[in-house]
């Protein structure tokens, strides 16, 4: 991930026009508003918050995301305002026209079919994304299972019984239960996760300090904690768990301190070390696990 920040980073984060505000302005006069108050089955008293859509609301005309669009101030569908945001959104790019020039070398997507159906909006859990660029912080393992960021709570959320429960707490003091070679000694504290990654009930989050936790959702507490650089700029970017030929599990950490790190979850050992020129932003390792594919700070990917 670039250090590069723009300027004035309002025009890529806040692009909205008159029309688009005006939008804004009145979802949160609709939604907090005595009209909103009074769709008793739209609102959940005990959390003070605006309950779920599911597909058969969705079904009968329930916008999928609760919006009120005929009680608005001004006159507007969700279709006119998703064209509105398209037209004016205008997105970030550390290089200059990056965006209009890939899309000449992409095949134009054909569109019509259904690939996905609609199940629930399910308001009553966030996710936290503290930075823009970072948002390998939501992992669904099943159909009906999710693990998410939430703050500084790791959550699972199940889509069966449209609960949630505190998986990791980072806010307080973090130590390893287990002991192992290289395990940090001493605590982490409020650590900030930019990255996690949730395989075969095995969890790693990563820091914005390249601190790496490590934990079987299946053991109390966590089993491997470890800062894998002390880099003034060692973010962890990406994490990707995967197994070996063998079946061995393995995670791969992608760091702002340009470096590839490929650890053994069984022995928590770092087994490979690879460096670049520049902060690697992700990497992932086919099926077969024979190719690896690193990109970051740079137009070339390697493979």
């Amino acid at each position: 991930m670039s250090n590069f920040q723009p300027e004035d980073p309002a025009p890529y984060m806040n692009h909205v026009g008159d029309q688009m505000q005006e939008v804004h302005d009145g979802l949160d006069d609709d939604f907090h508003g005595d009209a909103w108050d009074s769709d008793v089955d739209e609102f959940d008293y005990s959390n003070n918050k605006i309950g779920d859509t599911s597909a058969a609301q969705a079904r009968k005309g329930k916008d999928i995301q609760g919006i009120p669009w005929d009680r608005l101030s001004i006159t507007i569908s969700r279709d006119q305002y998703r064209q509105t945001r398209l037209e004016q959104y205008i997105n970030y790019e550390n290089v200059p026209n990056s965006g209009d020039s890939s899309a000449k070398d992409c095949m134009v997507t054909q569109k019509g079919s259904l690939f996905y159906d609609f199940w629930r909006n399910s308001r009553s859990i966030k996710s936290s994304i503290i930075h823009f660029q970072l948002r390998n912080l939501v992992w669904a393992t099943s159909k009906h299972d999710v693990y998410l960021m939430s703050n500084f709570l790791v959550n699972h959320y199940s889509t069966l019984t449209c609960r949630k429960h505190e998986v990791l707490n980072v806010q307080g003091h973090v130590s390893p239960s287990e002991k192992h070679p290289g395990s940090l000694l001493e605590e982490f504290t409020k650590i900030q996760v930019s990255s996690l990654a949730v395989k075969d009930k095995f969890l790693v989050a990563g820091g914005f300090q390249g601190e790496i936790i490590c934990k079987h959702l299946d053991r109390p507490g966590v089993s491997f904690c470890w800062r894998i650089t002390y880099d003034d700029n060692g973010i962890t970017n990406a994490i990707e768990i995967y197994n070996k030929p063998s079946g061995a599990l393995h995670f791969i950490a992608s760091n702002n301190d340009c470096g590839v790190r490929d650890f053994d979850m069984e022995r928590y050992q770092l087994l490979n070390y690879f460096r670049f020129p520049w902060p690697v932003n992700h990497t992932s390792l086919s099926p077969d696990g024979k190719l690896l594919t690193i990109v970051g700070d740079n137009p070339e990917a390697f493979s």
